[in-house]
C-alpha cells in the first residue's frame, strides 16, 4: 500500500488548525468533558469529519520526525531554562509534546536551537543566505547559510566564535593572533585563508592558503595545517589530518554544494542550512550511505530529488516546509 503524500501551503486553514488542536487534546487519556466537546465539534459539519480524518493520517506520518526534533530541542532548552529538579520529567514531556504540535502545525518554523545560538551572536545569516562581514581590522568573514558568529576584539586578541554553521576567513596579517573557537577547539593564525565548519558535536578546519594551528581542546596538542589540509575534532580530541581539495570544499561561496563520497547524513546537514523549514531523516541505515556530486545551492528541493534517485529513500513534504525522508 502506498504511503500518503500531503502537499500544503505554509499555513493551515482554521478548520485544519482546530483538527490539529483536537488531535493534541485527545492524546493520552482525555476526560469525559474533552471527549464530549470533541464529539460535538465533529458532529457540527461533515467538513469537520473529513478534515479530522485527513489530519489524523498526517499526524501519524509526521509524528516520528516531530518527536525526534522535539526531543533534541527539549534537551538543549533544559540547559538554559533549568526547571526545578522535581518537575523536570513532567516539564520535558510537556515540552516535547508542545514542540511536536508546534513543529507540525506551523511547518517547522519553531526552532529553539537556532534561537539559543543567536542569543550571543554578533553576526547571523539566514537559511539560504551567504553573507560577507568585514571586521574592524579589515579581515573578512563569509558566513555560510544559517550560520552565526560572535566577535571579541581587544588590544591583545582577535577572537571569533563560530556558534553555528560554517564560515570562511580571510585574515589580514598582523602581530596579534587571530583565533576562531568552535565546539571546544580552536584554530589560530596570523594571516591566511581557511574555513571552519561545525559538524554535530565537533568541528572541521580546512586550509586554502597559509598555515593554521588547530587543536581540539585545551589538552590537545596543536597541529599545524597548510594549504589543502583538513583536520576534524570533537570532545577535545583531534582526528587524523587529511589532504583535501580546499577549493572544492568552499564552492558554497559561489553557490555550489560539492561532495565526494560524503555520508548522506553529512550532506543533509549542509542542505538544511539552505532549506527554510526542516529536513528529517528517519532511516539510520541510509545516514552512512556515501554520495558524490555538485549541486546549485539555491534549489534544495532539486538536490533532494537528485539524491532520492541515487539513494532511493522515500520523500514526504508536509505543510510546505517540513520534509521527511525514510
Amino acid at each position: 500500500m502506498s504511503q500518503p503524500t500531503f502537499e500544503h501551503e505554509e499555513s493551515l486553514s482554521r478548520v485544519e488548525q482546530d483538527a490539529w488542536l483536537w488531535l493534541g487534546r485527545l492524546q493520552g487519556q482525555p476526560g469525559d468533558a474533552v471527549q464530549m466537546a470533541f464529539e460535538g465539534w465533529l458532529a457540527a459539519t461533515p467538513e469537520h469529519v473529513d478534515t479530522f480524518v485527513r489530519m489524523q493520517a498526517l499526524w501519524h506520518l509526521s509524528r516520528p520526525a516531530a518527536q525526534q526534533l522535539a526531543d533534541e530541542e527539549a534537551s538543549v532548552l533544559q540547559q538554559y531554562l533549568r526547571p526545578p529538579a522535581s518537575k523536570r520529567p513532567y516539564w520535558a514531556s510537556a515540552l516535547a509534546m508542545a514542540a511536536c504540535l508546534l513543529l507540525v502545525v506551523w511547518a517547522g518554523g519553531w526552532q529553539p536551537l537556532r534561537w539559543v545560538d543567536d542569543l550571543g551572536a554578533d553576526m547571523v545569516s539566514a537559511p539560504g543566505e551567504v553573507r560577507t562581514v568585514t571586521l574592524s581590522d579589515g579581515s573578512s568573514v563569509l558566513l555560510d547559510a544559517d550560520s552565526a558568529i560572535a566577535v571579541r576584539y581587544s588590544a591583545g586578541e582577535r577572537h571569533v566564535e563560530l556558534r553555528r554553521g560554517a564560515a570562511y576567513f580571510s585574515v589580514v596579517p598582523g602581530e596579534i593572533p587571530f583565533t576562531v573557537a568552535a565546539a571546544g577547539g580552536e584554530a589560530r593564525v596570523l594571516g591566511t585563508r581557511f574555513e571552519v565548519r561545525r559538524l554535530g558535536e565537533g568541528a572541521r578546519v580546512s586550509v586554502q592558503q597559509g598555515r593554521v594551528a588547530v587543536r581540539g581542546g585545551p589538552l590537545d596538542a596543536p597541529r599545524v595545517l597548510t594549504a589543502n589540509q583538513q583536520l576534524s575534532f570533537a570532545d577535545g580530541v583531534s582526528g587524523q589530518l587529511h589532504a583535501v581539495d580546499a577549493e572544492a570544499l568552499v564552492a558554497w561561496r559561489d553557490g555550489r554544494l560539492s561532495f565526494y563520497r560524503a555520508p548522506l547524513g553529512e550532506v543533509l546537514d549542509e542542505l538544511r542550512r539552505y532549506h527554510p523549514g526542516r529536513i528529517v531523516l528517519l532511516n539510520d541505515e541510509l545516514r552512512e550511505r556515501r554520495v558524490s556530486g555538485s549541486f546549485a545551492s539555491q534549489d534544495p528541493q532539486a538536490i533532494l530529488d537528485a539524491l532520492q534517485g541515487v539513494v532511493g529513500f522515500e520523500q514526504h513534504k508536509l505543510l510546505g516546509r517540513l520534509i521527511i525522508l525514510r
